[in-house]
């Protein structure tokens, strides 16, 4: 089927047009008549979208109507394209040329020949535009053969009093109907094994699509009862295609925290033997479908070496699956009827009135009704209905002949009656995520950025285009087209993942989308309209080659190779890709190779001239060539885990559109080109480099400190390397990072280490604005921290890490918003007290009107959102007190970390013992105590004197 939301392109087409060519061709005849007609085709055709829209899923010949108006508007897109990029080209090199003083005479006696070029292809460009014109009157005309109306639709209005409360989220992870088989599930998973050829068990949830498998197991997974009686757990989504060495690294990664650098299937075993070993374990396979079982098996027999009573719970559709894996079955069914209408009126009915509930809850009932008891398709209707005010509106939902479509292969009418109430630009947004693979997880921000790239969001402002994009994609969450989780490995990341169904819409909804397997080793997806190809994802596997080309992609928008190789450590062990394949992409706007064991990336790359997004993370690059430089459109660049990279090219300056460089990870990459100070739309720089060297001339050619001083839009994360070149105060004040207050997450790292008096200076001098989120300082070399600490109010989390020469702590317990503190190798830390905690001059009284409560005996709260601790590698460390023993008598008013649940201490050898308010004041659940002698005597299980002070914590680890 055609690209849903054609109208919001057309729309966006007709903008482009108005306020981009018509002040260029002036010098062409006949073309501000052209733009005219064209402007009114695509009015008269986005006015019967609504309409083919709707008759596109029974009728063929308005599919292929679709189909053609499709591809017009592809090639549409394409030219205006070519035709800004070209007009870009002129500007940036015209002034690249003016500038440099070895160009200058160069560029002026070639002006006339310039000028020329520039005529020719203005008119080269008119004519096509001409062409596109008369395909696009035929469509228009067509339109009469298949009785096409003009409809008004409410969805295509953002701005009219129907818009989605997107920020209003409604708290739906409440399952209804579910409390038997949760409370069986959670039995079958605490039960001893009662096998003795097997150290685990395997459980199987079985059940059709959208019947709630996974969220079933989620929680189970997170049942308190269960997350204490495993040593170890482990949820990968195995999904389709079955890649064996993909999903056992997913294993590893979830024990090690990322993903081993290992490409051979039995090393990463290895590994994961090596973890598990005499641990009891809980594993989940999410999405089981694959029925061979030797394929299964290495991993099954690895698991063997495991504690009895672990267990592995896997989901499937597919009952050969639980029995090739020799499992028990929980077979899952529909909800009741009341238990499908409690979780539909839950979302349906939020903030509304009383006097609305009972008007509406007889439609609603039926409505409920027709969702068969599947969860996923009474949350997506009360979602829907949500935004539904009138009756009049319940009504024609319940009444919608889009209901008989069920048992159309690939159609979910609760997921399509959502669908058709999107606005028509955040249909356009939902369609490309057809791209993806089954249970494919990508980050939020990331998605935002391909919407970008295929210019889905307009805007004059990069900023509005973000903003944009994420209201669009609340939008899609609000109503259940994606599921979503944070990153536990990475503070405030989102992770978006569409369930089976979802995708499968999505896909149903291109015009022509199918998977293609050339070989095990080899998947295409291939997205495309009236038989071109406009996106395509190739999913490789084993050791299958990267093709050197593929046929008819030359009007290709997307190319994704998705690969699971991590970037080798020995370098000859390298792919490449072939610069015939690159010829073939000179319309791609977005490409990812990401993961490919790349050793080179050609210099034709420079030929994507409209790329707007290139992944080329997690491979074995040395250098990128210079002609990256010459992609003026390009909009993010991705280099994260590029081990061997050395070098960001000079002319990277020139990307003046460039808001994304995400470069962390790369542990070899030493310098930065001055250039990255000059990039006026930078708002993503993951890594800021700082040496001491300068070029042989003589001319500064990589970045200083200062060189960050313009740079006050970056948000997100940063991370400075290199402090320990920055000798004085002055110099770090020249970066004025407390003027970036976009930022959320900084990393200070002051190697290499200098004086302790130096660092301490420079550390003062780069105070950070008080909105900081997150920070982590590494390699101080001070006495003290800086000073500006304290006042960080928004601080959630801080890691102190190889601070050898710090011997105090500031009162960090007066941090208000601090939530995790981590602090390791800090070996001149001998005392922790008072200060740590506030010191003698705390007052954390409750206030009232702003006032302080004028009660001596008002509370004081220490750390009061403080949820995680964790100490390693603190080899000096002897003692630990809350307060001093002269303010004893007001331990009575203290409140000391009232939220703490988790404390680790790990390699703390002199460490005489826990504070006792500590252990009777904070609410802890887990204790995890490794490699402290003194306290693993005090505190063991059998023999230990203090053990009745912890008793009341319900998981203890002590190793």
């Amino acid at each position: 089927m055609s690209d849903p939301a054609i109208s919001a392109v057309l729309t966006q087409l007709g903008s482009i047009l108005e306020s981009q060519i018509r002040q260029e061709w002036r010098l062409v005849m006949g073309v501000d008549k052209d733009v005219e007609n064209l402007k009114k085709t695509l009015v008269a055709i986005d006015a019967l979208m609504v309409d083919a829209e709707k008759k596109r899923v029974k009728e063929v010949s308005v599919k292929l109507w679709l189909q053609n108006l499709q591809e017009a508007v592809y090639d549409m897109d394409d030219v205006l394209n070519e035709w800004s990029t070209a007009l870009l080209k002129i500007e940036i090199e015209g002034l690249e040329n003016f500038t440099n003083p070895r160009k200058k005479v160069f560029f002026f006696l070639n002006l006339p020949c310039f000028c020329f070029n520039r005529v020719a292809m203005r008119r080269d460009i008119a004519i096509r535009i001409k062409k596109i014109n008369g395909r696009l009157d035929s469509i228009n005309t067509d339109n009469v053969r298949y009785s096409l109306s003009s409809i008004s639709s409410n969805a295509d209005n953002m701005e009219g009093p129907e818009r989605p409360k997107t920020t209003s989220y409604v708290d739906v992870a409440k399952v209804r109907g579910r409390d038997g088989d949760r409370t069986n599930l959670v039995a079958e998973l605490l039960k001893e094994s009662g096998r003795e050829n097997r150290a685990f068990d395997t459980i199987c949830i079985l059940g059709m699509g959208g019947i709630g498998k996974t969220t079933l197991a989620q929680l189970a997974y997170h049942c308190g009862e269960v997350e204490d009686h495993f040593d170890q757990m482990m949820w990968v989504c195995v999904s389709e295609p079955f890649e064996e060495l993909r999903v056992a690294k997913a294993i590893v990664e979830q024990l090690e925290g990322q993903a081993p650098n290992l490409c051979e299937l039995e090393s990463v075993l290895g590994r994961l033997r090596d973890y598990i070993k005499g641990n009891k374990f809980l594993l989940v396979l999410d999405d089981v479908w694959t029925e061979e079982y030797e394929r299964l098996e290495p991993l099954i027999n690895s698991l063997n070496c495991g504690a009895p009573g672990s267990k592995v719970l896997v989901t499937t559709r597919n009952e050969k699956v639980a029995k090739i894996m020799d499992s028990s079955i929980l077979r899952l069914g529909e909800l009741t009827e009341q238990d499908c209408w409690s979780l539909f009126s839950q979302i349906a009915f939020s903030e509304r009135s009383q006097k609305e509930c009972e008007e509406l809850e007889d439609i609603g009932r039926r409505i409920a009704k027709k969702c068969r008891g599947l969860p996923l398709a009474a949350k997506t209707m009360g979602c829907l209905m949500r935004f539904k005010n009138s009756a009049q509106d319940w009504k024609n939902v319940l009444e919608s002949d889009t209901w008989d479509l069920e048992a159309r292969k690939g159609i979910f009418p609760p997921l399509l009656l959502s669908y058709y109430d999107l606005p028509s630009p955040v249909k356009l947004c939902f369609s490309y995520c057809a791209n993806f693979p089954q249970d494919f997880e990508i980050e939020a921000d990331n998605l935002i950025k391909l919407w970008m790239a295929q210019s889905y969001l307009r805007s004059t402002r990069n900023v509005e285009m973000e903003a944009i994009g994420k209201e669009y994609l609340d939008i899609l969450i609000t109503r259940s087209f994606f599921q979503v989780k944070k990153d536990k490995g990475r503070d405030g990341v989102i992770r978006l993942r569409m369930h089976d169904m979802v995708l499968e819409l999505a896909q149903n909804l291109r015009s022509e989308s199918h998977v293609m397997e050339i070989d095990r080793g080899l998947v295409l997806r291939i997205n495309s309209s009236c038989g071109k190809a406009r996106h395509l994802t190739l999913i490789r596997s084993e050791d299958f080659p990267l093709p050197a080309s593929i046929g008819n992609i030359e009007k290709l928008h997307t190319f994704w190779v998705q690969s699971f190789y991590d970037s080798p450590p020995i370098i000859s062990e390298v792919d490449k890709i072939s610069p015939d394949l690159l010829n073939q992409l000179v319309q791609l706007k977005a490409l990812d190779l990401s993961r490919n064991r790349l050793g080179e990336l050609p210099k034709e790359i420079q030929k994507l001239m409209n790329l707007r997004y290139l992944n080329l993370s997690h491979n074995p690059f040395w250098e990128l060539p210079e002609t990256v430089c010459e992609l003026y459109n390009l909009q993010t660049l991705k280099l994260v885990a590029c081990d061997h990279l050395r070098r960001i090219p000079q002319g990277i300056h020139k990307l003046r559109n460039l808001r994304h460089l995400e470069i962390d990870r790369t542990a070899s990459l030493k310098t930065l080109p001055k250039g990255i100070g000059k990039l006026p739309s930078l708002q993503t720089l993951t890594k800021f480099v700082l040496a001491d060297s300068v070029s042989t001339d003589g001319e500064e050619t990589i970045c200083r400190i200062g060189d960050l001083n313009s740079l006050n839009t970056l948000r997100g994360c940063l991370k400075i390397e290199g402090l320990g070149h920055v000798a004085h105060a002055d110099e770090a004040e020249k970066a004025e990072l407390k003027n970036k207050k976009y930022l959320a997450d900084l990393h200070l790292d002051f190697n290499p280490q200098l004086q302790a008096g130096a660092r301490t200076d420079v550390a003062d001098a780069l105070e950070v604005h008080t909105d900081l989120q997150s920070l982590h300082i590494s390699f101080y070399g001070g006495d003290r921290l800086p000073h500006w600490m304290t006042s960080l109010t928004n601080l959630r989390k801080l890691r102190l890490q190889d601070c050898p020469t710090l011997s105090s702590l500031p009162p960090l317990g007066r941090l208000p918003s601090l939530e995790n503190l981590y602090m390791e190798n800090m070996h001149a830390l001998k005392h922790i007290g008072a200060e740590f905690f506030g010191g003698s001059g705390t007052n954390h009284s409750t206030q009232t009107n702003g006032a302080v409560a004028a009660s001596s005996a008002a509370a004081v709260i220490i750390f009061p959102k403080l949820k995680k601790l964790k100490f390693s590698c603190i080899s000096s460390w002897e003692e630990w007190e809350v307060y001093s023993k002269e303010r004893g008598a007001e331990a009575g008013n203290l409140s000391i970390m009232p939220q703490l649940s988790c404390l680790k201490l790990s390699d703390c050898s002199k460490l005489k013992a826990l504070p006792d308010p500590l252990l009777q004041m904070s609410p802890i659940r887990k204790l995890y105590i490794h490699n402290c002698p003194l306290l693993q005597q005090l505190y063991h299980k059998k023999t230990g004197e203090h053990r009745m002070k912890i008793s009341q914590i319900s998981k203890v680890r002590i190793s």
